[in-house]
């Protein structure tokens, strides 16, 4: 079995800038690590291959030091990686980011499983998993919590609904996103890191894709505008009141009232 698993490299700290003209994170020379949830869909994508045989590939879409990564997944026992990098990727929203993904994929191809972590820290949407799936025209399930069967023509997955599970089958090729406590991730191995030292990881550009129109791709393929992006504006000041119990209550209560916490 081909099992692919994405992944992605988020800043490492919450003090990222933006770019105030396009909305997009500045990412060059900030703190950057593998997506947290990424690490439970590579456990799961080994786990997956332990039981059937077959190899597992990662891909990320970045720029070049997102390499770091997939040799991070080389050290947890990931086979292949491929790296998706290229100017004109850059600034993508979901839809571009599925797109390019898809593309990719179909580049690579032959593959009977996608796995990815439920969502990413710096996107938080949730979306790119069910999207790709979407364009390659797969089945997939979402908040996948299980996985109780595999056989050699579909998988039998539980999916957590908050208030209820659902168990459904998928036929092979297809998509699931798992959620962070569907495996404990194993830590990255140093033995594997000196064998999987000189293994290659493939870059792939839009030259190397079959649909190479710019206008799909990156911000030009980006339905999602952001008009403005800030930081919160941040209020630290401080008043004091004196006085009996009776008398401070009043004060805190017409406080709370002038600035709408509670109603009269």
């Amino acid at each position: 079995m081909n099992i692919i698993v994405c992944i992605k490299q988020v800043p490492g700290t919450t003090k990222v800038e933006v770019d105030e003209k396009t909305g997009v994170l500045k990412r060059e020379n900030v703190e950057s690590k593998m997506n947290p949830y990424d690490l439970y869909a590579i456990e799961t994508a080994l786990w997956v291959k332990e039981k059937t045989g077959g190899k597992v590939i990662a891909i990320t879409m970045g720029p070049p030091q997102a390499q770091a990564i997939l040799k991070e997944a080389y050290m947890m026992g990931v086979d292949e990686g491929y790296l998706l990098s290229d100017r004109r990727f850059a600034g993508a929203d979901v839809l571009a980011t599925s797109y390019t993904l898809s593309q990719g994929m179909k580049t690579i191809g032959n593959f009977d499983l996608i796995i990815c972590g439920k969502q990413t820290t710096d996107g938080d949407t949730s979306q790119v998993g069910p999207s790709l799936a979407e364009y390659l025209e797969i089945p997939h399930v979402a908040w996948v919590k299980k996985i109780d069967q595999i056989t050699e023509k579909s998988i039998i997955v539980e999916q957590d609904l908050a208030d209820s599970t659902e168990t459904a089958e998928l036929g092979f090729p297809c998509l699931i996103t798992v959620e962070k406590d569907i495996m404990q991730p194993r830590l990255p191995s140093y033995k594997k890191k000196l064998e999987t030292a000189d293994r290659e990881i493939k870059v792939l550009t839009l030259d190397d894709f079959a649909d190479r129109d710019n206008s799909n791709y990156g911000l030009n393929g980006s339905p999602t505008k952001v008009e403005r992006i800030f930081p919160p504006e941040s209020n630290t000041s401080q008043e004091m009141f004196e006085g009996p119990p009776q008398e401070l209550a009043v004060k805190i209560y017409d406080v709370l009232k002038q600035i709408k916490v509670i109603r009269q």
